[in-house]
């Protein structure tokens, strides 16, 4: 499979995002999709994570409350919505995805990942 990330732009403080994960490929639907982000200097972290029917869903401490991922597998995408978003989420983001034979472990190691989309560059200034 393969992913394409887009959504990301220069926002201000408190302004909204959202970003899209579109997946080649087919039986998207048995693929778990994890968000990632990493700023300059720092690791990659998890954001959000979704179970491949979208029945369960994890985020981050960070953006709990903020941020919202789902999945429309008739569309083959997955969406993380953004709202109230700090200079903090500055970050390079990516949609990573991983055959799953699981419906409700939500995965939140990268290297639980095996395909990764390209990243797409959000950036909130205050």
């Amino acid at each position: 499979v393969q992913l394409q990330a887009s959504g990301g732009g220069l926002v201000q403080a408190g302004d909204s995002l959202r970003l899209s994960c579109a997946a080649s490929g087919r039986s998207f639907g048995l693929y778990s999709v994890g968000w990632f982000r990493q700023a300059p200097g720092k690791e990659r972290e998890f954001v959000a994570a979704i179970t491949r029917s979208g029945g369960s869903r994890d985020y981050a401490d960070s953006v709990k409350g903020r941020f919202t991922i789902s999945r429309y597998n008739a569309k083959n995408t997955v969406y993380l919505q953004m709202n109230s978003l700090k200079p903090a989420d500055t970050a390079n983001y990516y949609c990573a995805a991983t055959w799953d034979g699981s419906s409700s472990y939500i995965r939140k190691n990268a290297d639980e990942y095996n395909y990764w989309g390209q990243g797409t560059q959000v950036t909130v200034s205050s």
